[in-house]
């Protein structure tokens, strides 16, 4: 299946969505910061990225930025996964160039559903 990259600080948070992800025959990644998001994104070269905002240091606005404009992973899509779940907030995540938004707690069906529509459209892109 596909290699997607978690960047979540919270360890259970991310232990839940690797064992979901995990169940559905995805390789994953983790980061626990934004910065090593980046790293790992820039070395790792996922198929998708699920990100948090709340990270320490850069946070996941900036990182999904940095991501989705840089020349080594601007082909990655980012899906962000937060409990910041104001209209602001989404708005703001969308115009850092995130292919969707979600908000925690994490629905699982919604999160498998995005993480495949995001999938298809990359390999329709290709």
């Amino acid at each position: 299946m596909a290699r997607i990259l978690v960047v979540e600080d919270s360890p259970l948070e991310a232990h839940q969505l690797v064992n979901l992800l995990a169940q559905q025959g995805h390789q994953v990644l983790t980061a626990a910061t934004g910065r090593e998001g980046l790293e790992v994104a820039e070395t790792e070269q996922p198929d998708v990225i699920l990100m948090d905002v709340v990270l320490p240091g850069i946070n996941g606005f900036q990182a999904t930025r940095q991501i989705t404009r840089g020349p080594l992973t601007k082909h990655i899509p980012v899906i962000i996964v937060s409990s910041k779940r104001q209209p602001a907030d989404i708005v703001w995540g969308e115009r850092q160039g995130a292919s969707c938004y979600i908000t925690k707690p994490v629905a699982e069906k919604e999160l498998i559903a995005r993480v495949n529509e995001v999938l298809s459209a990359r390999a329709a892109a290709v």
